[in-house]
């Protein structure tokens, strides 16, 4: 670990952490001596795998069942992290939903839970943040490359939602710069997880995409997500930042 970026002492809130590239925020984090809650909506197992790897390497971390289409439930996460941890310094939002169709086909509750998770969900997580958070805090959001480059037909609404979040980093970064806080959006491009696998039926056409060849994996999202938490990333906001692999190059 750089000691120039540690985290040591921070607590962290990582919203959708028990699998993917939640999971994998949510340890490098630890790793870095942050304290960590995650939230999930299904699958207390996976969530409590990640827990357990925390703390059997010495960290602290819980696990808060939270569906982020719920207001409410997203402000119990914010309490129930600074209350564990006695402050609140890191908000990732990583929770989100991939609804594919033809925009003819697509329906209203597609529409409704994509923007509930992906794009509200954001909002009320960083209003709730930024009421606790003091100097030095970040927030991060987990967007994708699909802002920037949607190749293939049905992913609109998909777009439309990270796109939100280009426009909310922004107008938050003016916000929250007096008091401290910084924020960004991380946008992956193709990254190996359980919802888009690397071998999976998708790969055939994006690999092809990818300047480097090749699937992200979920480490090196971490990583990038942990940089900009740290103190070294204290002049980076309001910042669109690919961790794609070229796709939208």
């Amino acid at each position: 670990m750089n000691n120039l970026n540690s985290i040591q002492g921070k607590s962290a809130l990582v919203l959708g952490g028990s699998r993917g590239i939640g999971a994998a925020v949510a340890r490098r984090l630890a790793a870095g001596g942050a304290s960590v809650a995650i939230t999930y909506v299904q699958g207390a197992a996976a969530a409590d795998a990640v827990v357990d790897d925390i703390v059997k390497a010495g960290g602290r971390a819980i696990a808060v069942q939270a569906d982020s289409a719920s207001d409410a439930a997203i402000e119990s996460a914010v309490a129930k992290t600074r209350e564990a941890f006695g402050g609140f310094d890191i908000l990732v939002n990583n929770a989100g939903v991939l609804a594919i169709a033809p925009i003819e086909d697509f329906s209203t509750e597609d529409l409704d839970r994509t923007l509930a998770v992906n794009v509200r969900a954001a909002v009320i997580a960083s209003r709730a943040a930024a009421r606790v958070m003091g100097q030095g805090g970040r927030i991060i959001h987990i967007g994708s490359t699909n802002a920037d480059r949607m190749p293939f037909a049905g992913g609109a609404v998909y777009a439309m939602s990270k796109s939100a979040l280009q426009g909310l980093t922004q107008g938050l970064a003016r916000d929250l710069g007096p008091k401290g806080i910084t924020v960004n959006v991380v946008q992956p491009g193709p990254v190996d997880t359980d919802m888009n696998p690397a071998n999976g039926p998708m790969a055939a056409n994006l690999v092809p995409m990818l300047a480097v060849g090749r699937y992200g994996r979920p480490e090196e999202v971490a990583s990038f997500v942990a940089y900009l938490a740290g103190p070294e990333a204290a002049n980076i906001t309001g910042a669109s930042l690919m961790i794609d692999g070229g796709f939208a190059a």
